[in-house]
């Protein structure tokens, strides 16, 4: 039962572990054991608890209003877990039957009730993981995410309208991922939601995981094991709005009490959703305790915040006369900042080592900057930037890429002033853009060569790295939620090839110190050739600490092979061509440097020393100086 302390914590908006005091409780009352039920509806006449337990009639079990708290309260006796309620909240005359904002368990879709669920019955195995995960999420790691829709990376191959239970992806993805050498799975918001379509961002049980896939306890295990495996998990939150379902939070208690009454601030125009509340002490509460408790329950490793962009700015996709100015007459969004800075110092302050990751698509300073100076307080930040840039660059016929050269270059100008993750995500793959594969020009041999290109300029230049399930072995279809990836394509050398191209590039970037120790750090980048617009060739070194470990790469954007190609290197010596996007092994035409190349006494690129390179067609080569 909830306590003094508790209200006066949930009136502040401090009660940070109010998931375990709201919502169905298993608990035992004066030697009974049952369930508390409590739910925040502070405008309600009256507020009942229905369920599979009383036929879902409420009149035998009113709830009792804890005033002035707002709080509805009611143990009942000889429930246990696997019991199915909900909250009937009168007001005004009228009731509606509400799913619990903060229920632990819900029915499969298109039902919509609350399920009492035990999370302390899974038993973690994840010890050495957590122990070590502070290491392993670190700014100076390597962290190589692999993007996945659980709905859609695979069906079962006697039924494609069926999922994979969260149990066969256990036997599934999580030997995939690891034979990928990806660092991370991040997924899609496995939060419970009315509408596949909407992938899980229009989300109605933010502590609720999706039983589309099985249990809450089969989540956890999924999680544990890609926790033995050596690898994280990071999900997808949506802090930023919420559905209008009547099961949901829309005018909760008859009134807008999660998200703001006046619709300049509370409707989103584009997605045709609510917008939380964040200066309400208890909606803020309720947001920063989700996300505690994702982290908690589930032991996982990162939350990426779905659209930041929406949250900061009162006019976000709004014309003159559809919003209010704040307070000072600005557009920003005050509430919501002060919101997400407490957000993040909540979060790095009881899960250390954890990483907050924001989706934010303006030039906002400091997204990923403490909050002590001045920053919103992200770990990283998407950089979408670089994303747009890039695909519109690699989109160009080769022909017409000389042209385009600073959409390549631009991004060095600004990529050390945010902590940055450079993704190719679900959203580059949507809406009619096609697949990362179709989008490549050229004939069949030259789109894979130019996503091995993409892929391989992608993981060397600096940044974190995340990829959308399927770009990684060259789908070519666009994105479909409601269908397996085409994994019958592995059966074609270029298909092949890719899938091992990004499987090696994954491994260099966890072996080489200098291509993940200074991603957010200038000193662990200098150019040595940005200028040769005429032949489309970026040349670059990535250092790491230790003075004398770099790597050096040379990306060739054409399907031109360039042979004798001069390029000025730090200091003299061999050096092993130990990647090379061009190799046979991935489907490549096979030109290259012969494994290793030592340099001449010729300066070049302001350089005394250089070296006389083949640079294959639509292809980087990563060289790596032997020690001397």
């Amino acid at each position: 039962m909830l306590t003094d302390y508790d209200f006066h914590l949930l009136g502040e908006g401090r009660h940070w572990r109010s998931y375990e005091k709201l919502g169905a409780q298993l608990e035992t009352l004066d030697g009974a054991t049952g369930v508390t039920f409590a739910v925040w509806a502070p405008n309600a006449d009256l507020v009942e608890l229905v369920g599979d337990f009383n036929g879902w009639d409420g009149v035998g079990h009113k709830m009792q209003n804890r005033i002035p708290s707002g709080i509805w309260e009611l143990f009942v006796p000889r429930l246990g877990p696997g019991t199915l309620y909900k909250y009937r909240v009168h007001s005004q005359g009228t009731f509606t039957d509400r799913s619990d904002p903060y229920g632990f368990g819900a029915e499969v879709p298109p039902r919509t009730a609350s399920i009492v669920t035990d999370l302390s019955a899974y038993h973690w195995r994840d010890g050495d993981w957590m122990a070590t995960r502070a290491a392993r999420n670190a700014l100076d790691a390597p962290l190589n995410v692999y993007e996945v829709h659980l709905g859609s990376w695979r069906r079962p191959g006697d039924d494609p309208h069926r999922w994979l239970t969260y149990a066969d992806l256990e036997r599934e993805l999580v030997p995939y991922v690891v034979e990928m050498g990806f660092t991370h799975v991040e997924l899609l918001p496995p939060t419970e939601h009315p509408l596949s379509a909407s992938w899980g961002y229009q989300t109605i049980g933010l502590f609720a995981a999706t039983s589309r896939f099985g249990t809450p306890q089969a989540l956890m295990s999924l999680i544990d094991a890609l926790h033995r495996a050596g690898v994280g998990m990071i999900i997808d939150w949506v802090p930023a709005h919420f559905p209008r379902d009547g099961h949901g939070l829309r005018r909760f208690d008859g009134t807008a009490l999660y998200e703001h009454q006046d619709p300049r601030k509370g409707e989103h125009p584009d997605w045709g959703t609510m917008i939380f509340n964040f200066g309400r002490h208890e909606v803020a509460n309720y947001l920063v305790s989700s996300a505690l408790f994702w982290l908690d329950r589930y032991h996982v490793d990162g939350l990426r915040v779905d659209a930041v962009a929406s949250m900061l700015y009162l006019d976000y996709s709004r014309e003159a006369g559809q919003w209010e100015p704040n307070c000072f007459g600005g557009r920003e969004d005050l509430e919501a900042i002060e919101f997400l800075k407490t957000f993040n110092v909540q979060v790095h302050k009881h899960f250390p080592g954890t990483l907050t990751i924001a989706e934010e698509s303006t030039a906002w300073p400091g997204v990923s900057r403490p909050t002590y100076v001045g920053g919103l307080g992200f770990s990283l930040k998407w950089n979408m930037g670089w994303m747009n840039d890039t695909l519109r660059y690699m989109r160009h016929e080769p022909i017409h890429r000389k042209y385009h050269h600073d959409e390549l270059t631009f991004s060095l100008i600004y990529a050390f002033h945010e902590n940055f993750v450079l993704p190719l995500s679900h959203d580059e793959v949507v809406h009619g853009k096609g697949s990362l594969l179709g989008q490549m020009p050229g004939d069949l041999w030259q789109k894979a060569a130019n996503l091995r290109l993409l892929f391989s300029y992608m993981w060397c230049h600096p940044g974190k790295k995340l990829l959308f399930m399927g770009g990684e072995f060259g789908q070519w279809n666009e994105w479909n939620f409601d269908d397996s990836l085409q994994w019958h394509l592995l059966q074609w050398d270029s298909h092949r090839g890719l899938s091992r191209a990004v499987a090696d590039l994954n491994g260099l970037v966890r072996r080489e110190p200098a291509l993940h120790q200074l991603d957010f750090d200038g000193r662990g980048f200098e150019w040595i050739d940005c200028h040769n617009w005429q032949d489309s060739v970026l040349a670059f070194v990535r250092r790491a600490r230790a003075p004398d470990d770099f790597v050096i790469t040379c990306c060739n954007f054409t399907p031109v092979p360039r042979h004798g190609y001069r390029l000025g290197v730090p200091h003299g010596g061999e050096y092993d061509e130990i990647f090379n996007s061009d190799s046979a092994w991935y489907g490549g035409s096979n030109v290259g440097n012969a494994g290793a190349i030592a340099t001449g006494p010729e300066p070049h690129h302001g350089r005394d020393h250089s070296l006389s390179l083949t640079l294959p067609p639509l292809a980087t080569v990563v060289l790596k100086p032997r020690p001397r």
